[in-house]
């Protein structure tokens, strides 16, 4: 799909660099306050087991469930901010993840979790399409756009972190249903927010609409989604894999809260100076997005890998925060493709499409809990290192498709 011709016409007629108070900037900020309160996503798996009674088994296919719906979720959403635009898509959905969230504080039976778990995956990420939309249209530069999506992932990271810190010592005391209602307040805001600072829809020129079918027939996307996939598989693991390793060694809620702190604390500290090691202060990108990519797929790997060997609070703490650098250079490469690759009238459908790696990788939990019976935790490690393996070995067509979408004639 020829991409170069509208993304250069959209970025010269784009407004000004954002500033602190901009729509972007408040966006971005409002995604890590509903990270930070997601306590209904990142404490699914914890209150099957713990706070309804159901098993590891029960606690791994209520999250297979969800992530089905996530993908789901994604590929409605992406469609409603494409055709809709960012402010009607914010309001209407984030509107319905606050009535799934308020629906998970009444659920107890298996049934009843498996099917408002479909209703949160179909929420879980409904924002991420239309953020990114917004910080595409918003800022006229290469370095500035792909600066403003590794930091739309940083502040995801960030919020799941600090909601698995302080989640975790709440959960303890049984407070699960104020967590949820908690979520279903932060839902209900981002979408007030989003109504307030947003504008209406303003129509493409060519009012043509754009297809997923178009969009997938870039061959760059299809192959980024490979080496996100399985990269996401370790990154997401600390949420979903997480706490089943965790569980499987009796360790209580308090002890997940802790390494989610320990992972908090790396982000904090190591996102300004690798930001600024990975996107220099120009118009233009200090490294190419393949290297990067390839870089966060390993190191991911590599600490998931290790993650699973563990059995303390300390070693799982360890491993959280060891996740850190693989996680910005992944950030970082995937906001450097959404923000480049991305035509008018499809940046919610590409970031679906990518973002429904995460969706992918999310359906893993009842394979991981398969594993844990089957090998034990070497079983584990090996198959979380062969999927960032097999990220990596998805990055060289990957480079191959960019090397052909700027060649002359192309």
């Amino acid at each position: 799909m020829a991409t170069d011709a509208p993304t250069r016409a959209r970025h010269a007629a784009a407004p000004p660099r954002h500033t602190r108070h901009s729509p972007v900037s408040i966006l971005i900020g409002a995604s890590l306050g509903l990270k930070a309160a997601g306590f209904s996503w990142d404490y699914l798996s914890y209150y099957v087991t713990d706070g309804t009674g159901h098993g590891t088994t029960a606690a791994g296919a209520v999250l297979t469930v969800f992530g089905v719906g996530w993908c789901t979720g994604l590929a409605i959403a992406g469609t409603l901010t494409d055709r809709l635009g960012q402010r009607t898509a914010l309001t209407l959905l984030m509107a319905l993840s606050s009535l799934a969230c308020g629906a998970l504080a009444l659920a107890h039976t298996l049934p009843a979790l498996i099917g408002v778990a479909f209703c949160l995956g179909l929420t879980m990420e409904v924002h991420r399409p239309a953020v990114s939309a917004s910080i595409n249209v918003s800022i006229p530069t290469e370095a500035g756009r792909a600066r403003a999506q590794a930091w739309l992932y940083w502040s995801s990271n960030v919020g799941i972190a600090i909601c698995g810190g302080l989640g975790g010592y709440l959960a303890d005391g049984d407070h699960y249903q104020q967590l949820f209602i908690a979520s279903g307040i932060a839902c209900l805001l981002f979408a007030l927010i989003a109504r307030r600072i947003l504008t209406p829809r303003t129509l493409q020129a060519d009012g043509k609409a754009i297809t997923y079918r178009q969009v997938l027939a870039d061959p760059s996307l299809r192959w980024i989604s490979v080496a996100a996939l399985g990269a996401l598989i370790c990154a997401w693991g600390l949420v979903s894999v997480l706490p089943l390793l965790m569980t499987s060694d009796g360790l209580p809620p308090s002890s997940y809260g802790l390494a989610m702190l320990a992972n908090t604390g790396a982000v904090l500290v190591l996102t300004p100076p690798l930001t600024r090691l990975l996107l220099g202060r120009e118009d233009t990108l200090r490294y190419p997005l393949v290297p990067m990519l390839a870089v966060g797929c390993s190191f991911l790997g590599l600490a998931m890998s290790l993650a699973s060997l563990q059995h303390t609070t300390l070693g799982y703490a360890i491993a959280a925060a060891l996740l850190v650098p693989g996680e910005i250079a992944l950030s970082t490469a995937l906001g450097a493709y959404i923000s480049t690759r991305a035509p008018d009238g499809a940046t919610g459908r590409y970031q679906a499409v990518l973002s429904g790696a995460t969706a992918v990788a999310s359906l893993t939990p009842l394979g991981i809990a398969w594993a844990l019976h089957a090998g034990g935790r070497p079983l584990v490690a090996v198959l979380l290192m062969s999927s960032a393996l097999v990220s990596v070995a998805a990055c060289k067509p990957l480079a191959a498709s960019l090397r052909l979408a700027h060649a002359p004639g192309a």
